[in-house]
């Protein structure tokens, strides 16, 4: 990383290096970010460094309330440690770009809906506790309880490294608080996550292409609370992929909202697309879609949340659902990591 900033502050004292703004904008931020990571690092390296002087020292220490803080300092050391090198296995080309995620009740109606909507609330705490932004662009109300559909745009450092491991099926099994007989019910509801890669990579979209309607953004519950219509509702008509954006002010605003996240669906399209003709030249069986299962979790007859590919389990859903997945993904990455 360090031989790489050297080269970019080498590059950028070059003449005619700001003839292409657009190009030296992304090399300064590449730039910062790598600066950022140099100094993470080294700074756990010295805390480290002077930690164990610290511990030499004190060997023969009896004050256990001074012991106790330096085992502290080390736990934290190890739990940041742990955070820096779980960003060590994202060698995704998008890993460190915002990510775009979008949840999708399946068939069961409010059921399935509610469950969509507590999938909206945990992948939010979980932004919320790693300090990433996150803002719900789009939400389609449930019948009765729920959301149809919504669409979260989570922006920071390696959001979608990181989030790329929730991609897939999730079922949920639980008493039912719509059912009066209390009986038990599986709900499945599909999340998307693909990398926002607006204003990066070009991809031709023809205006032919596009139907686009214009609605009142509406609030919870489905009422409207705009006079005007504001909301826009992009088709793009060959492949049948549809994009919405109700949050901004504007109508312009929330258009060129949705042509980005359009881009960004059509692009992982085109991906999806390369990876799954590679597998079947491999011969690999690939699954997608609603065919994806990739994790249950159970709150009745028993307490559990299981990944079905890492074989990674807890007996606490609660705290997951609260947002404390960081196991979950760190698993995830360890596991494809092992594939490759």
């Amino acid at each position: 990383m360090e031989a790489e900033i050297a080269r970019i502050h080498e590059e950028s004292s070059a003449e005619g290096y700001w003839d292409d703004p657009e190009h030296a904008q992304e090399r300064m931020q590449h730039l910062a970010s790598l600066e950022a990571d140099v100094t993470e690092w080294r700074e756990l390296a010295n805390r480290a460094e002077q930690l164990a002087e610290l511990a030499a020292l004190t060997e023969e220490e009896e004050d256990e309330s001074f012991l106790a803080e330096i085992r502290d300092e080390a736990s934290g050391l190890e739990r940041r440690l742990a955070d820096v090198r779980l960003r060590l296995m994202m060698s995704g080309p998008h890993d460190r770009r915002d990510a775009i995620v979008t949840i999708y009740a399946g068939a069961g109606g409010t059921e399935s809906q509610d469950w969509a909507e507590m999938l909206m609330r945990m992948y939010l705490r979980w932004a919320e506790r790693q300090g990433l932004q996150a803002e719900v662009i789009d939400r389609a109300e449930g019948d009765e309880a729920g959301v149809k559909n919504a669409t979260i745009e989570i922006s920071g450092r390696n959001a979608f490294g990181l989030l790329r491991s929730e991609r897939g099926v999730h079922r949920l099994v639980r008493i039912s608080p719509f059912d009066n007989a209390h009986r038990r019910h599986t709900s499945f509801a599909l999340v998307e996550v693909i990398p926002d890669v607006a204003g990066e990579i070009e991809v031709d979209i023809k205006a032919d292409d596009l139907r686009i309607d214009v609605f009142r953004a509406s609030g919870h519950g489905g009422q409207n609370v705009q006079k005007n219509s504001t909301a826009i509702r992009i088709t793009h008509l060959p492949t049948g992929v549809v994009v919405s954006c109700q949050n901004e002010r504007s109508q312009l605003q929330n258009r060129e909202r949705a042509m980005a996240v359009l881009q960004a669906r059509l692009y992982d399209l085109e991906v999806q697309k390369q990876e799954e003709e590679t597998a079947r030249l491999r011969g690999e069986h690939i699954t997608a879609g609603w065919g994806n299962q990739i994790r249950s979790y159970v709150l009745h007859p028993y307490r559990m949340v299981k990944d079905l590919r890492t074989e990674w389990e807890s007996g606490n859903p609660t705290a997951v659902l609260d947002g404390d997945i960081n196991s979950l993904i760190e698993a995830y990455l360890h596991h494809m990591v092992g594939r490759n």
